[in-house]
């Protein structure tokens, strides 16, 4: 079980040290003087017209500080695990309720086949509409992993990093998204105007492969209403623990399954767990389970064979091949295996070739094997099922729909069609132009900030930007927002709240650069 480093403080609900207070109001005074003596040098001809609005926003936003603090917490303590069922109608009331006092109209649930979604409009009587993109659920967690529990939202002081938010969401997405709404509430706090009309859409399931999200985002309404937008985006946290930034150009669609092997289907094997010493007469569905998922992949489990998985993905291409070149000259390897407790690359590639591969390879990947008995001591049986939980990776060209077929003709070709295929939720890659406003508004506002990103063709996870890329749309999307936290999916995820690092930014600094980033996308050519 991870341990919390022993030098780590947890700062207490209400702070009452009057050291501490002083500390914390020298810092947001400097930050604010900071941002008010910067902003006319800052702000390129276009935009300097508005420089008294985003001073006042800024001093709007730290003095707020504690409020959008609070919001964060009450959004962790708040569990939304669609793969349990657990807390999404309250997850789903509570996001709802704070976009309304966010200052969004019209906010509507969106029932779906699965957990609701949302739908909700924002205008400001601007000249130009964008699309904004919110997650609402978090992945499953286990209290004995974490070093507080992963709903309590605690504060701690991170060395190296500084006062920082541990939870479960705190990262992946709740935090780049309630600092989004905290640059909302100081627009509106400040007395000023959105730039930008926005339409919101979010779901309930991104966490389980976001299945039922079309039937929110295909609904006519809101089909015409981003129709009107010049590109979607979603709130992140996209600074490394060094303050540098990297940009994706898209993103590798996935494919979630469920594979179970029975003896009841097979027609081999148990119906249903018996004593193990009758495997010598008896057929094993546990070991049917197994021999079929080593034919997915090589010999090291490494290159998928499915037959057709692959055939119509695209190579990369001599600029992809150049900006991950770059990437690597820029990018550090040995904290990147710090960061994932690795020591080498699959068949002990460079550092270059390994990017290469996490851009463009398609995988296939065992999340999990169950079957048996997995409790404590021996218990000697026979299996009568076994179940593999597995998930694909996709880049363009492939499509999930065509993914999923080739592992079902696959698996009936070598002998496994009993094994009963389950696609629990998935979708396509997707990409966006590099010349995109909504990128190069990103862009822009980075190196405003003093980061020159590194850009890579797209992003190794997913998300379900397809909807918005694809047909009918075809609109660009990305992610924006500066910003820090690390361990989403795992044990003790966090969000930076106040940096140690002047490199990074903490969340009055990263819902200040939401601010700009509305503005640039408001004058964006």
């Amino acid at each position: 079980m991870p341990q919390q480093d022993e030098s780590n403080i947890k700062y207490q609900a209400a702070e009452t040290d009057s050291d501490s207070l002083d500390r914390r109001t020298f810092l947001r005074t400097s930050a604010m003087a900071a941002v008010a003596g910067s902003t006319a040098l800052r702000w390129p001809h276009a935009l300097r017209a508005a420089a008294g609005d985003l001073d006042a926003i800024a001093a709007e936003i730290t003095k707020r500080h504690d409020e959008s603090v609070k919001r964060l917490q009450t959004w962790i303590r708040q569990p939304s695990i669609a793969a349990e069922n657990r807390g999404m109608s309250e997850g789903c009331e509570l996001t709802m309720n704070m976009l309304r006092e966010a200052g969004f109209s019209q906010v509507t649930k969106v029932q779906t086949d699965g957990q609701p979604g949302i739908f909700a409009t924002y205008d400001a009587g601007a000249a130009r509409t964008v699309g904004l993109y919110f997650m609402c659920d978090v992945k499953q967690a286990d209290p004995a992993e974490w070093s507080s529990p992963p709903f309590d939202a605690a504060l701690v002081d991170k060395p190296g990093l500084g006062k920082s938010l541990v939870g479960r969401g705190a990262v992946n997405q709740k935090g780049p998204e309630a600092t989004f709404l905290a640059a909302l509430h100081a627009i509106r706090g400040a007395g000023k105007k959105l730039p930008v009309n926005f339409v919101f859409v979010a779901e309930g399931e991104e966490e389980i492969g976001s299945p039922h999200f079309p039937q929110v985002v295909n609904r006519p309404e809101v089909q015409a209403a981003l129709k009107k937008c010049t590109g979607v985006f979603m709130p992140f946290a996209a600074q490394g623990p060094g303050g540098d930034v990297t940009m994706f150009l898209g993103a590798k669609g996935v494919v979630e399954l469920e594979l179970t092997s029975s003896g009841e289907k097979w027609g081999r094997g148990p119906k249903k767990d018996i004593h193990s010493s009758n495997k010598a007469r008896v057929d094993s569905p546990a070991w049917h389970l197994v021999e079929a998922l080593a034919t997915l992949v090589s010999a090291d489990g490494n290159d998928p064979v499915i037959e057709n998985f692959s055939t119509k993905a695209r190579p990369l291409s001599s600029s992809e091949k150049q900006m991950i070149a770059e990437a690597a000259r820029r990018l550090n390897e040995a904290e990147a295996k710090k960061l994932l407790g690795v020591e080498r690359w699959v068949h002990d590639v460079n550092w270059q070739e390994a990017l290469e591969l996490l851009t463009s390879r398609p995988t296939v990947n065992i999340e999990g094997l169950v079957g048996g008995y997995t409790g404590p001591g021996g218990k000697t049986i026979l299996p009568g099922k076994a179940v593999a939980k597995i998930d694909m990776r996709l880049v363009p060209d492939m499509t999930a729909a065509e993914a999923l077929a080739s592992l079902k003709a696959h698996l009936a070709k070598h002998g496994f069609s009993d094994i009963d295929v389950h696609m629990s939720g998935g979708y396509d890659p997707t990409s966006t132009p590099a010349d995109s406003q909504i990128i190069r508004a990103a862009s822009a506002v980075y190196r405003r900030n003093g980061v020159d990103p590194v850009m890579l063709p797209r992003l190794a996870g997913s998300w379900p930007g397809y909807v918005f890329t694809g047909e009918p749309l075809r609109l660009p999307a990305g992610h924006f927002g500066l910003g820090h936290g690390n361990g989403a999916h795992a044990p003790d995820e966090y969000y930076v709240i106040e940096s140690s690092n002047p490199k990074v930014q903490g969340m009055d600094g990263a819902a200040r650069s939401h601010v700009e980033f509305l503005y640039e996308l408001a004058t964006a050519t």
